[in-house]
């Protein structure tokens, strides 16, 4: 059996939980479960805290776990990093009182910094030739500033809205860009079949969300502007109408881009111009 390690709580395992039902797996669990098993798949699946997630699969226990990329590269183990899975964005960020007038890194020289990823703020001052102390706390870094515990925070950050209510502020670049992300032991987890399986499967979840299929009647006319505006993957799909001078033309987009593109095809003279969500693909 597969078996994959799942964060049991919070916004990791939400989302978590909706690419895999997506993926077409079959994972129902009560609050109180502590893993489901999809038999006709050959798959179990366990529900663990996002931060003992990467000791389980380093171990080998597990072939695959889904957890943040901060909390994996705060971990002592290398893990191989699968596939970022689009979910859970949030940045890594220093934090400071909101009068401190912040110069760059050399600020941290000396100072303390109250995080709960020490080992990620210490590779990260190093890699920058700091040195600080770092008091390793279990959530609510910010409030270590009020109390004069510490000089400065590290924590994740996903709108800041708190931090500023909190009379606080980011300062710097953010130190880690992190996001759920589908983590192995090693890349030859993907040898076996129902783990390349269960791979390909999330990576069309992921991939479908990145796209729309858009489809519009174009004038003959104007077919190869169109096509040459949104030429798709390969080529569009072009089906000729029972008036010979339009043409329907079906093609994949960006979503990021889609509304840009369906106004460009509409000053071309397009009509009925639609777009649908993709669930599922294979690219």
């Amino acid at each position: 059996m597969l078996k994959i390690a799942v964060p049991n709580k919070g916004s990791l395992s939400e989302g978590a939980m909706q690419l895999i039902r997506n993926a077409g797996y079959k994972c129902r669990r009560s609050s109180k479960e502590l893993f489901c098993a999809d038999i006709s798949n050959e798959v179990e699946f366990y529900f663990l805290r996002p931060t003992d997630i990467p000791t389980y699969v380093r171990s080998g226990i597990f072939h695959f776990g889904i957890t943040g990329r901060d909390i994996s590269q705060d971990s002592t183990f290398e893990l191989t990093e699968s596939m970022a899975l689009g979910f859970g964005k949030a940045r890594m960020m220093y934090i400071s009182q909101g009068s401190h007038d912040f110069k760059g890194l050399s600020d941290f020289e000396g100072k303390t910094i109250a995080c709960s990823y020490p080992e990620l703020i210490s590779k990260h001052l190093k890699e920058n030739g700091i040195n600080a102390n770092i008091i390793e706390l279990d959530g609510a870094v910010e409030i270590s500033l009020h109390l004069g515990i510490a000089d400065f925070a590290a924590d994740v950050v996903e709108t800041g809205t708190t931090i500023k209510l909190a009379g606080l502020k980011t300062i710097g670049e953010p130190i880690l860009h992190s996001e759920a992300i589908l983590v192995t032991k090693g890349d030859s987890t993907l040898d076996i079949p129902s783990a390349k399986i269960f791979h390909q499967r999330l990576n069309g979840i992921i991939t479908a969300r990145q796209y729309l299929m858009l489809e519009y009647d174009i004038p003959t006319t104007q077919l190869e502007d169109a096509c040459a505006l949104c030429p798709g993957l390969e080529s569009p799909t072009v089906s000729p109408l029972k008036d010979p001078k339009w043409n329907a033309v079906k093609v994949m987009v960006k979503s990021s881009d889609a509304n840009n593109i369906m106004d460009k095809l509409s000053e071309l003279g397009a009509k009925g111009i639609i777009n649908t969500e993709i669930k599922n693909c294979r690219i």
